[in-house]
C-alpha cells in the first residue's frame, strides 16, 4: 500500500473516520494524565519555586509551535510538487492550531520570565524570533482568506510556509546560535546532563505526548472538515451552471 493513496480525499476521509477517535481519547488522556501530575504531583524548585510548573505548558506548546510549522512546510512541498488536494488542506487545518500554540507559548513565556528575568518580555533571539514566527501564522492564515481560488491561494501559502520556517528554525535554536540570549537552553535533550530533573522530565514527556496526540486529533478533524467545505463549494458552483 502507498502512502500516496491517502492523498485521495475519499480515503483519507474514511481512514481518518477510524483512528480520529481513538486518537482523540488518547489526547485527552495524556494530555490531562502529563498536566495533573505535572502541577499537583510535582514540588517546587529550589531556585524557580511553583513558578518552574508552568514548563509544562510552555514547553509543550512552544515546541509543537515549531512543529507544527515543519508540517506545514512538508505538506506545502507536496503540493507544490504533487498537487496532492489533502496535503494543502492539512497545511491550511493546521495553520489555527499552530498559532494557538504560538500564542500559549508566548503568554507562558512571558509569566514564567516576569519572575525569572525581572521582565515581561525582552527582545531575546528567541523570544523575537517566536513573534515574527507568530506573525507569519497569522499572515499564512490571512493569505488563505484572502485569495478565492484555492488553488492559487495554495500556492501562495506554501511560498509564505518555506519563508517562514527560516524563523521556525531560529526559534527552535536561537538558544544555540546565541549563547548571550537570555532564554535557558533546552529543557529536554538527548543529552540526559542537559534536561530537567527526572521529577520534572517525566511528567513533561507526557505533557509533550500528549500535546502532540492534540495535534493530531484537531489537525484530523480539521482537514475533514476542509474537505468537505471543498466538497459543498464544488456542488453548489455545479447548481449555479445547470
Amino acid at each position: 500500500m502507498s502512502l500516496w493513496e491517502y492523498a485521495n480525499p475519499k480515503r483519507f476521509m474514511e481512514t481518518s473516520a477510524r483512528i480520529l477517535p481513538w486518537v482523540a481519547g488518547l489526547a485527552v488522556l495524556t494530555t490531562a494524565t502529563g498536566l495533573v501530575w505535572g502541577f499537583f504531583f510535582t514540588p517546587d524548585d529550589f531556585r524557580m519555586g511553583a513558578t518552574v510548573k508552568i514548563i509544562f505548558l510552555h514547553v509543550p506548546s512552544a515546541t509543537m509551535a515549531t512543529g507544527i510549522w515543519f508540517m506545514m512546510l512538508i505538506a506545502s512541498l507536496i503540493w507544490l510538487i504533487r498537487r496532492h488536494h489533502v496535503s494543502a488542506l492539512a497545511a491550511k487545518a493546521a495553520a489555527p492550531i499552530g498559532v494557538t500554540m504560538t500564542l500559549i507559548a508566548l503568554v507562558t513565556g512571558a509569566i514564567w520570565g516576569q519572575p525569572m528575568w525581572g521582565t515581561w518580555w525582552a527582545w531575546d533571539p528567541r523570544l523575537t524570533a517566536f513573534l515574527i514566527l507568530f506573525l507569519f501564522y497569522l499572515g499564512y492564515i490571512a493569505l488563505w482568506a484572502a485569495v478565492e481560488n484555492p488553488d492559487t491561494a495554495a500556492d501562495l501559502t506554501s511560498v509564505l510556509c518555506l519563508v517562514g520556517s527560516v524563523f521556525a528554525v531560529i526559534s527552535r535554536y536561537a538558544a544555540v546560535f546565541w549563547n548571550q540570549g537570555l532564554h535557558q537552553g533546552a529543557s529536554l535533550s538527548l543529552d540526559r546532563k542537559e534536561n530537567v530533573a527526572d521529577v520534572f522530565w517525566q511528567p513533561l514527556v507526557v505533557s509533550l505526548v500528549g500535546f502532540g496526540l492534540v495535534f493530531v486529533a484537531l489537525l484530523l478533524l480539521g482537514t475533514r472538515t476542509e474537505i468537505r467545505a471543498r466538497r459543498l463549494k464544488a456542488l453548489i458552483a455545479r447548481e449555479r451552471m445547470a
